[in-house]
């Protein structure tokens, strides 16, 4: 049977296919949700606004919590039993919509998907970083990367082809799990102190415990809780502003497009694009890298600032197609490189997935309070306009590209001599 180098030794490919396909599911909850929003009057006609409301934030937030208790379970616990029953609910939950008959029902079902599939995302980059270590680890984060935003990207025509059925239907997409729980099979703890079954390693090859991602503090560098505080605190700012910085897509685009008298029937194939562009420098990641060097972050950031610019200005179709392909590369480079330098914020190894949850759960407070920041700054600046968000988080986005050039050499922006 092949067997797939780690870095620390080997694991089999029916091993490396089961992690991998965790990642298939950590970016659809809401997904299936999403296109009844505007057929709600007529499927349920006494839904009340609060009501609406709580189908749609309740979920999401709900995965916060469960991300980082997921994390902190992983310290103690078999992560791949935490996966095993974060999937299980998930996948009870994709059933139990097909009986939902209410939009309470609807939004305890939500609630449930959420808690499970929060259980799972941290683990799904956690089981690579305590299985891989140096570049074997960026390329695998990066095809993690690349996996999860495909099978959104994919997901997402899916449901828009379901959707013209019962509404039931759209719900098929939650029972994805179904494959990653099968193949859990092939990924069993044989000794306590890793995740995955290693074969032998090669002769000469370190004998590393898959859970040492730890790296030492450098002289001046605070240790609380067994976190190394700057890195972890700018990592956190990183991947909240970048996430930031794009989400605007999601939220103002289809109001853009209507603002410049646009086809609204592009606003999915802007949409797609972006999270193609998103996926896409996860299966090349490495070589991207040794492209720009220690420029990778600054060339990341000049590409989205780059599309949040032509957005805001553009009145033509491709030229939107290029903005959100300019977008979603810049983000796609910057997601796996800030997982892979998680596993560095921590002097414990055993920590590495909780950090990797702290990290992960910034991501959903940031798609959270975009709308928030976005309308604070319109009350001030007293404007309605629908290309002020784009042009709002395209100044944002210089100014954070000014801290990148000032901090290039912080842990946070710089690369890695092992992959330059």
């Amino acid at each position: 049977m092949k067997r797939i180098p780690t870095g620390k030794g080997y694991i089999t490919l029916p091993a490396l296919l089961a992690i991998w396909s965790i990642s298939l599911v950590v970016n659809l909850p809401g997904l299936a949700v999403s296109p009844m929003l505007g057929n709600l009057d007529r499927i349920f006609p006494k839904a009340s606004d609060l009501e609406i409301q709580l189908l749609t934030v309740l979920p999401n937030l709900l995965i916060i919590p469960f991300v980082l208790f997921s994390g902190k379970l992983s310290e103690s616990k078999d992560k791949v039993r935490i996966v095993v029953i974060g999937l299980a609910i998930y996948l009870a939950a994709g059933l139990l919509y097909f009986v939902a008959d209410s939009l309470i029902a609807l939004i305890a079902i939500s609630c449930m998907l959420g808690c499970g599939c929060g259980l799972v995302i941290p683990l799904a980059a956690g089981l690579i970083a305590d299985t891989f270590v140096g570049k074997y680890r960026m390329q695998q984060l990066g095809i993690k990367s690349g996996i999860s935003n495909v099978a959104l990207v994919l997901a997402t025509f899916v449901v828009g082809w379901l959707n013209r059925g019962n509404w039931h239907t759209p719900f098929l997409v939650y029972l994805i799990p179904a494959i990653p729980l099968a193949l859990m099979i092939f990924v069993r703890n044989k000794n306590p102190e890793a995740s995955v079954k290693l074969n032998t390693p090669p002769p000469g090859a370190a004998s590393t415990p898959a859970t040492s991602v730890a790296q030492a503090p450098m002289p001046g560098e605070k240790i609380r809780g067994g976190f190394i505080v700057g890195r972890i605190a700018g990592l956190v700012g990183v991947y909240a502003f970048t996430t930031y910085a794009v989400t605007v897509i999601s939220y103002y685009l289809p109001f853009l497009i209507q603002a410049d008298n646009l086809s609204s029937d592009i606003t999915g194939t802007v949409t797609a694009l972006f999270y193609l562009a998103v996926f896409l420098p996860g299966f090349c990641l490495p070589y991207i890298i040794k492209l720009f060097k220690q420029r990778t972050s600054i060339a990341a950031t000049i590409s989205i600032a780059a599309g949040l610019l032509l957005m805001a200005i553009a009145r033509q179709h491709g030229l939107l197609y290029l903005s959100a392909l300019l977008m979603g590369f810049g983000y796609g480079v910057f997601q796996p490189i800030i997982y892979d330098k998680a596993t560095y914020t921590v002097t414990d190894g055993h920590k590495s997935t909780l950090a990797l949850a702290i990290v992960l759960s910034v991501n959903y407070i940031a798609i959270t309070i975009t709308p928030f920041i976005v309308d604070m700054f319109r009350q001030m600046f007293g404007t309605t306009s629908n290309h002020f968000p784009f042009i709002l988080n395209f100044v944002f986005t210089i100014i954070f590209g000014i801290v990148v050039l000032v901090r290039r050499n912080s842990f946070a922006f710089r690369m890695s001599d092992e992959y330059v």
